[in-house]
C-alpha cells in the first residue's frame, strides 16, 4: 500500500507539531517532510494530519493511526539494532575447500593473515581435498576451485585461469628424451590418474592424445602426480603453478588449451548473506593479486 519508511514522517510531525520541526528531528528539508506526507495519505487512501495557525496535528484518522505506527517505528527499530549488533559480532569459522596443493601458496601469501587482522573474531579451516566438496549440502562454507560452475545454486566471481602444461624431470629427459609435441607422448612412460582424479579433464585428456601410451605409475591426488614426475619416473600433465616452481622439473610441453580451465571463488547464495562469510569473501575480493598469486604464481 505504501512505503513504510514514510511512517517516519508522520511520527515526527505528530511529536514535533510541525512540518519545519519534524524536518529538524529527521535531518531533511521541510519540502521533504510535506511531500512524504502527501504520498503517504495518498497510497493510504486517508487523510492523516490537519494544518492550524500553530501548527500540523493528527486528524482523527491519524490519531486513530499513531499508536499502530508507533509500534512498527519501535518494531523496525529494533530490527535495524539487532542487524548492527549481527555486524559487529562476527565471531565462528569459515570453512574454506580447495585443492591441497593451494593450501600452502595461500597462507604464504599473507592473505588470511590479513583477514584475521582485520576480523579477529573468526577463523579459517581448510578443508582440502581433490574432489569437488558439495558446498549447496554444507560440506564447505567457500570454495576455491577451478572449472566452470555447474550448481545454480552457488554465487561467485573468476579469479583467474588455471593452465596445465606437460613436464618430465631432467633425469628423465637425459635417459628418455622428451616429446616434442603431443602425439610424441604415446611413446614415453606417462602418469596416469586414478581414483578421484578419474573423472579429471586431465586423465580424460590422456588417452586422447597417447591412447597406446605406457602408464608406468597412477595416482590419485596432483601432488602425487608432482612427486612421481620429480622422481623420474614419467611424464605427465600438471599446473604451471606446481610444475614452473620445481627446479628439478623441465616444462616439455606448453600449456595445453584443452586443460586450461577458470579458478572461481564460490559459496552458496544464501550464505553469501550470512556476516562471516560476507566479511571474508569481500576481504579476499579486495586482495585479490594476493589470491591470484597464491593460485596461479
Amino acid at each position: 500500500m505504501f512505503d513504510w519508511n514514510d511512517l517516519r514522517y508522520l511520527i515526527a510531525v505528530s511529536r514535533a507539531g510541525s512540518t519545519l520541526a519534524a524536518a529538524r528531528m529527521l535531518g531533511v528539508n521541510q519540502s521533504t517532510v510535506h511531500r512524504r506526507l502527501v504520498e503517504l495519505e495518498r497510497r493510504a487512501g486517508l487523510s492523516l494530519v490537519k494544518r492550524q495557525p500553530a501548527g500540523y496535528r493528527l486528524s482523527e484518522l491519524g490519531e486513530a493511526l499513531i499508536e499502530d505506527v508507533l509500534s512498527v517505528g519501535d518494531a523496525v527499530q529494533k530490527l535495524e539494532r539487532k542487524i548492527e549488533t549481527l555486524k559487529l559480532d562476527l565471531r565462528g569459522a569459515i570453512r574454506l575447500t580447495c585443492p591441497e596443493p593451494t593450501v600452502s601458496r595461500i597462507a604464504a601469501s599473507g592473505l588470511l593473515d590479513r583477514f584475521h587482522e582485520r576480523f579477529p573474531g573468526l577463523t579459517v579451516e581448510f578443508i582440502t581435498s581433490d574432489r569437488y566438496l558439495d558446498l549447496a549440502k554444507g560440506e564447505a562454507d567457500v570454495a576455491f576451485r577451478s572449472g566452470e560452475p555447474v550448481d545454480d545454486t552457488l554465487v561467485g566471481r573468476k579469479i583467474c585461469d588455471s593452465t596445465w602444461a606437460v613436464y618430465a624431470s631432467r633425469s628423465y629427459i637425459q635417459h628418455h628424451g622428451q616429446p616434442l609435441r603431443a602425439a610424441d607422448l604415446s611413446g614415453h612412460k606417462l602418469i596416469g590418474f586414478d581414483g578421484i582424479m578419474q573423472g579429471h579433464r586431465v586423465a580424460k585428456w590422456l588417452p586422447t592424445v597417447a591412447p597406446d601410451a605406457r602408464i608406468v605409475s597412477r595416482t590419485s591426488s596432483i601432488l602425487g602426480a608432482v612427486s612421481a614426475v620429480k622422481a623420474g619416473i614419467g611424464i605427465a600433465p600438471l599446473p604451471t603453478t606446481l610444475g614452473d616452481a620445481e627446479d628439478t622439473l623441465v616444462q616439455v610441453l606448453p600449456p595445453i588449451q584443452e586443460l586450461t580451465r577458470a579458478w572461481y571463488l564460490l559459496t552458496p547464495a544464501d550464505a553469501r548473506k550470512l556476516p562471516r562469510i560476507a566479511a571474508f569473501v569481500d576481504c579476499v575480493l579486495d586482495d585479490l593479486p594476493a589470491l591470484r598469486k597464491a593460485l596461479i604464481g
